[in-house]
């Protein structure tokens, strides 16, 4: 069923809200089946967590985001709702609602991820644009994140063939200034993507999220060129918890520019030379995953009525030191769905931080 005015509305204002986060926000929906439902009991879920309820984003400024969007010409795709990419929907921390412009059917689309260093070499930006252009002739969506170096030139390749940009700020923003011109074809010609509300400059800490997106469109990640702890690094990490292939082209050893990919090799990402390579590794695991996005159907929450006793308990079991949730309702002796909740009531009350990995720590 596609998303009401009102539906947009309060989806927007219980995400842009303080304090709740995409784990949080996909827990509500599930649990009380509309974002109207969730608002409504979010302050007796906060009471119960032995906190002060999140304040919710104001009417008029979700008003004012959406008037901002649509002058851009844009729109917004929202989690569990038709058109929403079915693969990133697969990721735990899925962004709850993006913002899109251009061409949305390349969401359907077979996609790899192409990411790599910002100062890259000469020959490491030819060899990504080629790349980006063969995949494309043989059907693939390229993925990327609008940075210099390796992401433009992965742009720059597959534009006539299907090029998906992600942005770290919002919708209309543009990072860095020398990418305006390139923003504004791929607009034209593929895909903008963003999560943070327009208006939004992008800081260090939008970047990783960004990078969750790129990996989580797209059936695998390739890295062509990346320095040691690099954002393209934690990309592929990203995309190797989210169950996706790694790829990465070797390099020099000599080369402080190669250390990355190669250090990634040597972890067990595959080594790819040419698109033919890449297809080949993709193969199977994009077989899968197009299994998943046809099968998928967003599952509810388990239900659970609350427990005093049992939020205590799960409350007893954390600390400072981040835990997996599994393991959680392992030593509790309680349902997930009771863990789930007591987890939920204590976000919502904000004492809870929650952790790449399904880890959680008592703030």
């Amino acid at each position: 069923m596609a998303t009401t005015t009102t539906q947009l509305h309060d989806h927007l204002r219980l995400i842009r809200s303080r304090g709740i986060g995409p784990v949080s926000y996909r827990q509500l929906i599930q649990r009380f089946g509309s974002p109207g439902a969730a608002i409504e009991a979010i302050p007796d879920l906060a009471r119960r967590g032995k906190g002060r309820a999140p304040q919710l984003a104001s009417h008029d400024l979700v008003a004012d985001e959406i008037e901002r969007v649509e002058r851009q010409g844009a729109q917004y795709l929202v989690w569990g709702e038709p058109g929403y990419p079915a693969l990133l929907a697969e990721l735990d921390d899925a962004p709850p609602v993006l913002t899109v412009k251009g061409k949305t059917d390349l969401l359907d689309k077979p996609a790899v991820a192409m990411v790599g260093a910002r100062n890259a070499s000469a020959a490491a930006v030819r060899l990504a644009r080629e790349l980006a252009a063969d995949l494309g002739r043989e059907g693939q969506v390229i993925v990327s994140g609008l940075a210099r170096g390796i992401d433009s030139a992965a742009h720059d390749g597959a534009l006539w063939t299907g090029t998906i940009g992600v942005i770290a700020g919002g919708i209309d923003t543009v990072y860095p200034p020398e990418n305006e011109a390139r923003q504004t074809d791929i607009a034209e010609e593929g895909l903008l993507v963003a999560e943070m509300p327009p208006g939004t400059q992008p800081t260090a800490r939008h970047f990783p999220h960004r990078n969750r997106i790129i990996a989580g469109l797209a059936a695998g990640t390739l890295v062509v060129e990346a320095a040691p702890k690099s954002g393209s690094l934690i990309t592929a990490r990203l995309a190797a918890e989210a169950g996706r292939e790694v790829m990465a082209i070797p390099g020099s050893p000599l080369d402080p520019r190669a250390r990355g990919c190669n250090g990634l090799i040597r972890d067990g990402a595959t080594l790819v030379e040419n698109a033919q390579d890449v297809l080949a590794s993709l193969g199977p695991i994009d077989m899968r995953m197009k299994g998943v996005a046809e099968d998928r159907e967003p599952a509810p929450i388990l239900q659970a009525d609350h427990d005093e006793h049992a939020s205590e308990r799960v409350e007893a079991l954390l600390g400072p030191v981040p835990v997996m949730v599994d393991e959680l309702i392992r030593q509790s002796g309680l349902s997930a769905a009771e863990v789930q909740l007591a987890l939920l009531e204590l976000d919502l009350a904000g004492r809870l931080d929650r952790h790449a990995g399904q880890k959680v720590s008592l703030r």
